[in-house]
């Protein structure tokens, strides 16, 4: 992170499950399950569900924002922690090692609940509001009567409820490549049911201003970040969607045949590493300005072609292996000659020790 990111810059951290599927009655873990990813009307599928968290990143070549896996863990349905809790360990302890740093994660809206009300203090949580989430204003001032003073205000609604009376503003947004013009409104109040008494911040946003709901509702806990920011942010999460399936159709995450429990906890997560070490190896000593170009060269169909891909990075880096391993010198190797010199002034050297 340090060859990409600044010193003390922020981390956006993308959060999100998916499912690699495997058949077989002794595949460990393998179980019918939602799969985000799956064709058709039915979105399940049986095999191996991951929790992934990965850091976003803009490449000085790219014009996308790029998810590099870092942490995953396998997820079992009805045994052991949910997906929330496994996502927040994993969080919490990425911020361990990045104490110096504001981590913003964000994640969809399946990501919400109990577990995340013990994040660390440099970490913020951006999701997707659910539809039926229920929302609270601040808490008033103490009263001085006796008893436990309100830990919550007034109800005030759901999404929709609140889309009725809150008040939007033109703003421009940032986000999927295009910068859009949009509506916005935030309101400050409380999600009692997943963060309890922590104040958070609700956006919604609306594309058209004669609208009476909304397109988008946005809870996060980051007390600073403009409202279009806080779009564009969560807009980067989709760059996780697009390395799952890179990492499925280019490096075949998820297709190896084993069984077992280690080998099932460990292979995964492997090649989610793999990905994020070809795409560092490709910025730092593999990228060349005319990559692109190249390619459209090879392959003419490529017309709009303006930057490398994924595929790209892949080939490439197989080109430099295969060289490395192949060739039949390399730079460097000394000659029979310049060996035979070396021996003559040893056994010289010898010979005058004796004497």
């Amino acid at each position: 992170m340090r060859s990409l990111l600044t010193e003390g810059a922020a981390l956006t951290v993308a959060v999100d499950d998916t499912l690699f599927k495997r058949s077989g009655k002794k595949v460990f873990a393998a179980a019918w399950q939602h799969d985000g990813a799956a064709k058709g009307p039915h979105p399940v599928g049986r095999g191996t569900c991951f929790v992934v968290i990965g850091i976003v990143v803009e490449l000085p070549f790219c014009s996308r924002p790029v998810c590099l896996p870092v942490m995953a863990r396998l997820w079992r349905p009805r045994q052991g922690q949910s997906k929330v809790e496994i996502a927040a360990s994993m969080v919490r302890l990425l911020a361990v090692c990045h104490h110096t740093r504001t981590l913003h994660v964000v994640a969809d809206a399946a990501y919400h609940g109990k577990a995340l009300r013990t994040l660390r203090d440099n970490v913020t949580f951006t999701t997707r509001l659910p539809a039926n989430a229920v929302l609270y204003d601040l808490a008033p001032p103490p009263t001085g009567r006796r008893g436990r003073p309100a830990l919550k205000g007034k109800r005030l609604g759901t999404p929709a409820e609140l889309a009725t009376t809150a008040r939007f503003t033109k703003a421009q947004v940032k986000h999927y490549g295009r910068t859009d013009t949009v509506y916005l409104a935030e309101i400050r109040c409380l999600w009692y049911g997943s963060f309890h008494i922590q104040t958070v911040r609700v956006i919604l946003l609306r594309d058209d201003a004669t609208d009476t709901g909304y397109d988008l509702a946005l809870v996060t806990t980051d007390p600073a970040a403009t409202a279009a920011d806080l779009i564009m942010r969560y807009a980067w999460r989709w760059s996780i969607e697009v390395t799952f399936g890179e990492a499925r159709d280019l490096l075949g995450v998820g297709q190896a045949r084993n069984r077992t429990e280690n080998a099932v906890r460990r292979t995964v997560p492997f090649g989610l590493y793999c990905y994020s070490i070809t795409v560092l190896w490709y910025t730092l000593h593999g990228h060349h300005p005319a990559d692109a170009a190249d390619r459209r060269e090879n392959a003419p169909w490529y017309v709009t072609k303006t930057e490398p891909s994924f595929s790209d990075m892949v080939a490439k880096l197989r080109r430099v292996i295969i060289a490395a391993r192949f060739l039949p010198t390399s730079p460097g190797q000394p000659t029979d000659a310049e060996i035979r010199a070396v021996h003559q002034a040893w056994a010289s050297a010898s010979d005058g020790l004796a004497a």
